[in-house]
């Protein structure tokens, strides 16, 4: 799947103008920029000049560099290849001598992590035992 850079500049745009909670209008009339075209920009349709996206960004108060950062960012994300389960097992980082295999339990119930402590888990075998629910109805 290719992605456009007008397209990927045009959601940013959107997404930036959208959480400041601002009309097409109010944006395009403090870019000096016509309502038509910047619906246009927004959408991919049209590639936007330098000089127009400065604006935009100008009236929008997001930096330039920061919103092709952004986009930037966004492509890379999108053709970044998805890594194996070895690929992952094989860049995790060795666990610190004493916590192999630790678990996290909650020393205090509370709001924050800092309740939570490590236990060291004495064994590399996963049990689970399911139990009946207590109380439970069985159908005949």
């Amino acid at each position: 799947m290719t992605v456009l850079l007008r397209e990927a500049i045009g959601d940013r745009l959107r997404h930036a103008r959208t959480t400041q909670r601002r009309t097409l209008r109010e944006v395009s009339r403090t870019a000096r920029v016509s309502l038509g075209y910047l619906s246009e920009v927004e959408r991919g349709r049209k590639e936007a000049s330098s000089e127009l996206l400065a604006a935009i960004c100008e009236a929008l108060d997001l930096p330039l560099y920061e919103l092709l950062h952004l986009v930037a960012s966004d492509i890379g994300a999108l053709h970044q290849p998805v890594p194996t389960p070895a690929e992952l097992a094989e860049r995790a980082a060795p666990a610190p001598a004493g916590l192999e295999g630790g678990t996290m339990v909650p020393a205090v119930i509370g709001n924050d992590l800092s309740d939570l402590r490590l236990q060291p888990v004495l064994t590399h075998r996963l049990s689970t035992s399911i139990s009946k629910p207590r109380n439970a109805v069985v159908a005949a």
